[in-house]
């Protein structure tokens, strides 16, 4: 795109040439992107900022305006009662579709991030082919792994803005090193720039594998993913394979669409051993954004609706939520062996139990809010309850270890995997960890339909068929959603909207993805469009028959 493109190069702003020839002037309007990446330490000093360019910022992965931020009302992740980023517009039932005209009222979140990850494909791209023409001139940024290091993080940032833009968007322009830097390409379907993006994630573990031969000078700074400490070759290739996994399945908009589970596998058992955080705040110039700032100000601007978090609780009273008709159901306790959430028979205990303060104990990541704090709602949109897994970050005043992958879901992509090939026990082993970690017993099953184990205190229960009135034990597949569930919430990208819409889960009437922004279309002199593809009727029967 035209904006996009002179955003993301470097405009040389260069004057007439040595022989004095007045016609002879260079073209300052198409940026010299072969002079701006021309010496060394420019092309790494770009590379270095690829990430923070990606995660951080007002306009990158966390940003309070954004798709990311309203997926989470889309998805009912999380609920709002005010319009600011779009809250209380997309988390509305029934749901409304998502406006593309002009002016519109969320039409900056709408895209921004589009354009964040174009104009960053266009950077990354640019910085990657560079390096490449250091070496073909016989340049260097320092050593052989230190220019495999760079093409690696460049080609990573890449994939990661080609990944996001497929699973937000419809379509996207799909730019890489081989696209010239005067090309604006033409904008393909979100398949295609998926298959795009795990192209780019190969081209970065390529990278990556190549330095073995100068493993000490690969080494990424800590700043460049603004980690705890530096990252080793061998574990930036478990980041890649992680990231790489989550991108697989991230794009796909029905359960009907094919996903490669053998390669999703491979990718979750060779990925992460640990959870990828980054650190925020104080120095380091990274911010968490909404998901642990904006979003604790107050529980009107996010709390836990009780749709899929309710599939926590054990006592019936979510069973008796779902046999109430929609626009009469109250908030109810929830009361669950899960340790992500208080303890109590009562509200007052359960208040006692878990600190009023935003900052939970370690592995709790709901509240019961204080009494004083509750959401003006009614019906299906009450609750007593708020995520605050990153309390101590807000209560930092934004300093703090945000976890942007959790290695439970890097090995829960593993189970899915499992579970979709029919291997159901190596799938019940994986999603026992974190059921284990979270004070859940193991789920005792290794097939595809007996329920797990526990009795009427079964973990998660969901709505039962035919008519969806009320709860019963979820089967191996459930345990797994509803693990992948509680273990994301608020990290990532998108993360529980790419979830909820390929498992066929979303409310029905959900719209399912962004259409190119209308402000692209015009630069492209090309009609713009409302966003059409909305979620059907979905697994869990919400938004529709007597979910109304």
């Amino acid at each position: 795109m035209r904006k996009s493109f002179l955003l993301g190069g470097a405009v040389a702003m260069l004057g007439l040439t040595a022989c004095g020839d007045p016609l002879n002037v260079v073209n300052v309007n198409q940026p010299d992107v072969e002079r701006a990446y021309a010496t060394p330490a420019g092309v790494e000093g770009v590379i270095a900022g690829l990430g923070s360019n990606f995660w951080n910022g007002n306009n990158g992965v966390r940003s309070s305006e954004g798709v990311n931020t309203q997926s989470k009302w889309l998805s009912a992740e999380s609920g709002s009662t005010v319009n600011n980023f779009g809250g209380a517009p997309r988390f509305a039932i029934p749901r409304s579709p998502i406006s593309n005209s002009l002016g519109n009222d969320i039409q900056d979140g709408n895209r921004r991030q589009f354009q964040t990850f174009s104009v960053l494909t266009r950077t990354a791209s640019n910085a990657v082919a560079a390096v490449y023409r250091l070496q073909a001139n016989g340049g260097t940024i320092g050593s052989a792994g230190a220019n495999e290091r760079a093409k690696s993080f460049g080609y990573f940032v890449l994939a990661q803005a080609l990944s996001s833009l497929a699973a937000a968007y419809d379509s996207a322009a799909i730019v890489t090193p081989a696209t010239p830097s005067s090309e604006i390409p033409p904008l393909s379907g979100y398949a295609a720039v998926n298959a795009a993006a795990i192209q780019m994630f190969d081209s970065a573990e390529a990278a990556a594998v190549r330095a073995a031969t100068d493993d000490a000078n690969f080494t990424l700074p800590s700043t460049w993913l603004s980690t705890p400490g530096s990252i080793s070759r061998a574990n930036f290739i478990r980041i890649i394979r992680s990231m790489r996994a989550r991108a697989r399945v991230g794009a796909v908009r029905t359960p009907a669409e094919t996903i490669d589970w053998n390669a999703v596998i491979a990718d979750a058992t060779n990925g992460i051993q640990a959870d990828l955080v980054q650190n925020v705040g104080g120095t380091t110039g990274w911010t968490a954004g909404y998901v642990a700032g904006q979003a604790y100000v107050a529980s009107s601007w996010s709390y836990a609706p009780m749709y899929y978090y309710g599939m926590a609780d054990t006592s019936g009273k979510y069973s008796e939520w779902l046999g109430t008709p929609r626009s009469t159901r109250a908030a109810f306790l929830v009361q669950t062996p899960d340790t992500r959430w208080p303890a109590g028979p009562t509200r007052d205990w359960q208040i006692a139990e878990a600190p009023a303060t935003v900052q939970l104990p370690a592995g709790r990541y709901m509240r019961n809010r204080p009494v004083g704090e509750d959401v003006a709602n009614v019906g299906w949109a009450e609750s007593w309850y708020d995520h605050r897994r990153f309390g101590a970050i807000y209560a930092g005043g934004g300093a703090g270890q945000y976890v942007e992958m959790d290695r439970a879901e890097n090995d829960l992509l593993a189970a899915e995997g499992y579970f979709r090939t029919g291997n159901f026990a190596q799938a019940a082993t994986l999603v026992n960890v974190s059921r284990a970690t979270a004070g859940l017993p193991p789920v005792g099953v290794t097939d595809a339909t007996t329920p797990v184990a526990g009795g009427t205190a079964c973990v998660p229960q969901v709505p039962a068929a035919p008519n969806y009135t009320s709860a019963t034990c979820g089967t191996l597949l459930e345990a797994i959603k509803y693990e992948k569930r509680m273990e994301t919430a608020f990290t990532g990208f998108m993360q529980w909207f790419r979830d909820n819409r390929r498992w066929g889960d979303m409310i029905q009437g959900t719209a399912l993805e962004w259409p190119v922004p209308y402000q692209e279309m015009q630069a492209r002199r090309k009609p713009y469009y409302d966003g059409q593809l909305v979620a059907p009727v979905g697994t869990y029967r919400f938004g529709n028959g007597a979910d109304k």
